[in-house]
């Protein structure tokens, strides 16, 4: 008799200790979903457009090697002005680096997804950061950014390829868009988004010359200077002996910038 009460005992203990397990689960799963993390170059990297100086830019690649990638719940909101993110009452991230080609699709293609976190506690992930840093390997090797595509104006058409190695890390605040982005609920999926400003660099044609965008974009020209047979094929580590100091020095200054969460600002360092 005592030995089936210890079984029984036993029997109880085992199933009440599982029950807490699956309860513990259970309210775990409950209190979180999913968070992806996209990449956008948005339309003028898929679709093409017209540079400051009149230049009709369509892009075959725009690669951006990316590490780091971060998301934050923060009270209050972080503020990108404010300088470096400090503290955060929830962080979670992507292990490992990821190589992105945002000109992959058209117009109407989707944000380019990079990963997700299936297990993001629910709340409003308001904060962004991620380091665009040099390849190790693949379609990037040795840059943390490649721009390829092909410059027509008047007569003249220039095939292009842009490298850059130098590091960049951006925190940013909440996505300002269209819609609100990366509030995860229990049990759903949002997302964050990653996006490049590359009207930054060329400048727009359909904004005023004197549009601040526009005074502090190189534009296309700078680079057209350096064309051999119809060739631009530059790194920026030796841009600094070939192309005009101010034009130089804009490009240095702009790049940066290129980083935002929609229209939403980064801190860069």
């Amino acid at each position: 008799m005592k030995i089936r009460n210890t079984l029984g005992l036993i029997v109880l203990a085992v199933v009440s200790l599982l029950a807490l397990v699956f309860s513990a689960v259970s309210a775990q799963d409950a209190d979180t979903g999913s968070l992806a993390f996209r990449a956008n170059g948005e339309d003028f990297v898929r679709a093409g457009f017209v540079s400051k100086d009149g230049w009709a830019i369509s892009f075959e690649n725009v690669f951006v090697h990316l590490a780091e990638i971060r998301a934050y719940q923060t009270t209050p909101p972080y503020n990108p002005d404010n300088g470096e993110l400090t503290r955060s009452s929830a962080m979670i991230g992507l292990p490992g680096t990821y190589t992105v080609d945002l000109a992959a699709g058209d117009e109407n293609a989707e944000t380019l997804f990079v990963g997700d976190v299936a297990d993001a506690p629910a709340g409003f992930f308001n904060a962004l950061a991620w380091t665009m840093t040099p390849a190790a390997e693949g379609d990037a090797a040795g840059y943390s950014l490649v721009i390829a595509g092909t410059a027509t104006r008047d007569d003249a058409t220039i095939d292009f390829t842009i490298r850059v190695a130098e590091e960049y890390n951006y925190t940013c605040g909440a996505f300002i868009g269209d819609e609100r982005k990366g509030i995860v609920q229990a049990g759903e999926t949002a997302d964050v988004e990653l996006t490049f400003h590359f009207d930054h660099i060329f400048g727009d044609a359909e904004l005023p010359a004197d549009d601040g965008l526009n005074t502090s974009a190189p534009g296309f020209d700078p680079f057209a200077a350096l064309a051999e047979d119809g060739i631009v094929d530059v790194a920026l580590v030796g841009l600094a002996d070939v192309m005009p100091e101010a034009d130089y020095q804009l490009l240095v200054d702009i790049l940066p910038t290129l980083g935002h969460t929609g229209e939403g600002h980064c801190y860069e360092s």
